[in-house]
């Protein structure tokens, strides 16, 4: 391994501080020098601090967003900070790291910005927990919102219980994901997982199968089949959509998780049901108890641990991460070189309401790069409902000076890939100017 003894270049408490620190350090100048490295950087570089400082910090770290997606560039230009962007570093000695970055301008006493500062986690020795709070392999849960932070928290201690967990949440937040989570970290996780979503069976096939049949319980019942209960023996069941119970079958259902055993249709003998049960609903089943909609002694059953996801749209924040990890993985599936996307297709990612939620997000990104041919994904490649309704210059009817500023700012932007200190020497304004032109420019649309 690469020694990486130094004497301690700096002798103000400050830099005692930050080489204590666990998470990497660096700093750079706005030629984008390196002017600091602390020790925990150094360890996950595979590059010393002497090897660092003065040189550029692409030549060095070499991270899979370096040339086009710099988040450094991003925060300098904008004077904002940037939190937990998921991307990878490639070591010197052939290790790729992947790290959790975050970055803010660094300035000076009258408050001008004379560099930046990067942090980096590394996410390689983080526990299960962990990586649901941050980003797992599946996508799970890419998070900083508190409400959800807090859930993932509590999740070990949810997990080692046999307790039965309701989820409510709206159709694309992640129940599932939340509920394979929990059979992950419990004590089933070497059974089976078994997901059966209530509202997709018809309701004169759903009892048979949950619990399965006996040979010659009904015509063409040539054989015994095991239903769901049975397939999950020693594992867990995730009953989806639950709120789509014909209210026939919930006395079955109830009976199956107080008793833990089952009859299968055409059988004499009731079958034990070693099942950790998971409810999921997008339904409000307490209001469906007071209409007589729901059997009232099943949803106390079922209401044990009560987790409720929030939408998307109340964890905006979250965006910037999922859109991250989604296109590692694209990149991955389609072979192409999608590097992110621009500041303008954030913008309008960021804004929008997700009625689907994190599904609809993935469907997105997943038509956005079957027409990005790499590089970074641009307004021209969302799906048209997403787009900005902007008139186009050849349109019938005059248009505004406003209008024309802002169709020059965009065309510019886009020109300079996303670069907007680039687009604002190639117009000629300020990045205030332009700012305010792109800011009228959108309101206008709305």
């Amino acid at each position: 391994m690469k020694n990486f003894e130094r004497p301690f270049p700096c002798t103000s408490m400050c830099s005692f501080i930050m080489d204590s620190v666990a998470d990497g350090v660096f700093t750079i100048d706005l030629d984008w020098n390196i002017t600091f490295l602390n020790r925990s950087a150094e360890l996950i570089t595979g590059v010393s601090h002497g090897e660092a400082v003065g040189r550029k910090c692409w030549e060095l770290f070499r991270t899979d967003n370096c040339k086009d997606v710099c988040v450094l560039r991003s925060c300098i230009q904008e004077d904002r900070h940037i939190a937990h962007r998921i991307m990878s570093v490639h070591r010197p000695d052939g290790v790729t790291v992947q790290v959790s970055v975050s970055a803010a301008p660094l300035k000076d006493q009258d408050g001008r910005i004379i560099g930046g500062v990067e942090t980096l986690r590394d996410l390689s020795g983080e526990s299960a927990v962990e990586r649901i709070v941050g980003c797992t392999s599946s996508n799970d849960f890419c998070t900083t919102d508190p409400h959800l932070s807090e859930l993932v928290r509590i999740l070990p201690q949810i997990a080692g219980s046999d307790s039965t967990v309701l989820l409510l949440g709206e159709s694309g937040t992640g129940k599932e994901l939340f509920s394979r989570a929990i059979h992950r970290l419990s004590g089933r996780s070497s059974g089976p997982f078994v997901a059966v979503n209530c509202g997709a069976l018809p309701e004169h096939l759903m009892e048979s199968e949950l619990f399965g049949y006996k040979a010659g319980a009904f015509t063409d019942a040539r054989r015994d089949k095991p239903g769901r209960f049975q397939l999950a023996d020693g594992g867990t069941l995730l009953l989806d959509e639950v709120g789509d119970l014909p209210y026939s079958l919930q006395s079955k259902i109830l009976r199956a998780l107080q008793e833990r055993v089952f009859e299968p249709l055409g059988g004499v003998e009731s079958v034990p049901a070693d099942v950790r049960v998971i409810a999921a609903t997008n339904r409000d089943l307490a209001r469906m108890v007071d209409e007589g909609a729901f059997r009232g002694d099943l949803y106390y059953r079922l209401n044990v641990v009560q987790l409720t996801l929030p939408p998307l749209r109340e964890r905006s924040q979250d965006i910037p991460l999922l859109v991250e990890h989604a296109l590692a993985r694209r990149r991955q599936s389609l072979g192409k070189d999608i590097r992110g996307v621009t500041l303008e297709v954030m913008r309008i990612l960021t804004r929008y309401g997700y009625p689907g939620n994190i599904r609809e997000l993935e469907n997105i990104l997943e038509y956005a790069c079957i027409l990005c041919p790499g590089g970074l994904i641009q307004v021209d490649h969302l799906p048209r409902t997403l787009r900005p309704a902007i008139r186009p210059l050849s349109g019938d009817g005059p248009l505004t000076m406003d209008e024309v500023r802002y169709h020059a700012a965009v065309k510019a932007v886009k020109r300079n890939m996303g670069n907007r200190n680039a687009a604002c020497r190639e117009l000629g304004i300020t990045k205030d100017t332009l700012r305010k032109i792109l800011r009228l420019g959108q309101e206008d649309e709305k």
